[in-house]
């Protein structure tokens, strides 16, 4: 079952990060801290009623409780460096899988098709919250459940030591807070599935709609967006609340076991003191050894305290690392041949009869056949519709292929693995990050050499940009790319396309689009240079950057 997986694969993780361990020993050490400091207040109440020195009990007692604060603080950094080291390890998983293509993205997408979020926004959910419910679980949960497993042992031992009546009073109790927990535990364990689920919808869709934020107001459609929005917040609400009542409901059991555990104890140990037990006592009571497992009743129901409170951190980290394995899953295929695809010269292209369309809606083109040889150029041409995004978008695996086969070099699509190591993609809007120039053109070649680098600029046209400004290849940009011209932003993805090592296969999707004719003239020439010597597909509808193909294949509007 998928749950029993993610309950493996977290503790995998967990196994593999530093500091558990120590979390995990410093609560047992704290549990012993417990024990000398009930010891130091029983033997310092005991001289204080014999009329004798308390210090040296004064002493152990302030000792005891120095250690408990640096074991404690020592247990919090300690789970915290494990978390942070799952989370991490989780998230370069995530990372990997939304790599791996379509599968990555389409696995997203199927988990959460209520909530109406595309693939994007669904793994923004998945890095942000769903990774984050990992790190209660492995700071507090983990080491509250192995502490929780002998350190009530160590002080049931001290207590029997001191009065065997006492130790089994102390363990009678235990049974049915047990037993409670458990039923306890298994329905908050439903609960939290069903409120993380809401709440991965709710940010899926805040964050769809934020992206699509421009469209929303065009079409007047704010009224009906905050209405869901305020229904898929609402619902997370109400789910929440259900997992707070059974997080009380389970507290709730807790102190009433750890109250009648105390009272039983004190009321024993009163009326043994003062031999008022309605039966003949099995043992002789002394303040001090009274006093002491008194002072032990509360810590011997502290583990299972920690535990309890951390009982949710472990329902919601189940959870999400269903959820995370669901996607993983579902990528597969693609991360086992993300590396696989590797060219020594340009590939050649066969399209054999192939129906492409995007996820489940119907084929946006059928049976498409074309054969493109190595290093020469295709252009597409049709109207808007007609396809030619689809085709490229095919050739990275973020469009389906019903029918047919693409070939690279002979071997299918499939074969060949991922192209992301072998192939350039330029579009209207190349990416901008923010950060100088340089870094923005070395995106894809960090390594790149200075001369590399120079030669790139200039076949790509960017001297006379990089001349008008003062710091050059240091000049800042934001992430709209703001100060360059569309023809700018275009040659900048240009000249890192050159800079990218083995890629030998180049995709270029309206590359001139909304430029004017001299911006268009200028781009083409550059484009038609750069292309040579690559196996080069172009959607366009510019009938000038189509005349520098060898080929043009013009698509007809689907029906």
């Amino acid at each position: 079952m998928l749950s029993d997986l993610a309950e493996q694969q977290l503790q995998a993780h967990a196994r593999a990060a530093p500091g558990r361990h120590a979390a995990s020993a410093c609560l047992v050490l704290d549990a012993v801290a417990g024990i000398g400091f009930a010891a130091g207040l029983a033997g310092a109440v005991a001289a204080l009623a014999a009329q004798q020195p308390p210090w040296g009990w004064l002493a152990l007692l302030v000792l005891a409780a120095g250690l408990r604060g640096l074991l404690g603080r020592k247990a919090a950094l300690s789970g915290q460096q494990a978390a942070l080291a799952v989370k991490r390890s989780w998230r370069a998983r995530l990372v990997q899988a939304a790599l791996g293509g379509a599968a990555g993205t389409a696995a997203a997408r199927r988990q959460d098709t209520a909530g109406g979020e595309a693939g994007p926004a669904r793994l923004v959910s998945l890095a942000a919250e769903e990774i984050e419910a990992l790190e209660a679980w492995v700071a507090r949960f983990l080491p509250a459940r192995q502490a929780a497993t002998l350190a009530p042992l160590l002080v049931l031992a001290a207590v029997a030591i001191a009065s065997p009546v006492t130790a089994a009073i102390l363990a009678a109790t235990l049974l049915p807070f047990i037993v409670l927990m458990a039923f306890a535990g298994r329905a908050s364990a439903a609960e939290s599935h069903r409120q993380l689920a809401a709440l991965a919808r709710l940010s899926g869709l805040l964050a769809d709609r934020v992206r699509a934020l421009p469209v929303v107001l065009a079409m007047r459609a704010e009224g009906r967006e905050r209405a869901r929005l305020a229904t898929a917040a609402e619902d997370v609400a109400q789910r929440t609340l259900r997992v707070l009542r059974l997080a009380f409901l389970s507290s709730a059991v807790l102190e009433f076991f750890a109250a009648l555990c105390v009272a039983l104890v004190a009321v024993y140990c009163g009326f043994g003191l003062l031999g008022l037990l309605p039966f003949p006592a099995p043992e002789r009571f002394a303040l001090g050894p009274a006093f002491f497992v008194l002072a032990l009743a509360p810590e011997f129901y502290l583990p299972m305290r920690r535990l309890a409170a951390a009982y949710h951190d472990r329902q919601a980290a189940q959870a999400a690392a269903e959820r995370l394995l669901a996607c993983e899953s579902a990528a597969t295929p693609a991360l086992k041949s993300a590396a696989a695809a590797s060219f020594q010269s340009p590939p050649s292209l066969c399209f054999q009869n192939v129906s492409l369309s995007h996820g489940d809606t119907p084929a946006v083109l059928q049976k498409l056949s074309f054969d493109l040889p190595a290093g020469q150029s295709l252009a597409l041409m049709g109207p808007s519709g007609s396809g030619k995004t689809t085709v490229l978008r095919a050739l990275l695996g973020l469009a389906q292929v019903r029918e047919g086969s693409i070939l690279l070099n002979g071997l299918p699509l499939a074969a060949a693995g991922s192209l992301a190591a072998c192939a350039v993609w330029i579009g209207q809007q190349p990416l901008i990050v923010p950060g100088t120039l340089r870094e923005n053109l070395l995106l894809a070649a960090p390594e790149a050499s200075a001369q590399a680098l120079a030669e790139a600029i200039e076949r790509s046209g960017l001297q006379a940009m990089l001349a008008g400004r003062p710091l050059g290849l240091d000049t800042l940009l934001d992430a709209r790319g703001g100060g360059l011209s569309g023809g700018e932003r275009r040659r900048l993805a240009l000249a890192r396309a050159l800079l990218k090592p083995g890629a030998w296969l180049w995709l270029l999707d309206e590359p001139t689009a909304h430029l004017d004719a001299e911006a268009e003239a200028a781009l083409v020439d550059t484009l038609a240079r750069a292309c040579e010597g690559r196996t080069t597909l172009i959607a366009t509808h510019s009938e000038r950057l189509a005349a520098c193909a060898h080929r043009v294949l013009r698509l007809g509007t689907m029906a």
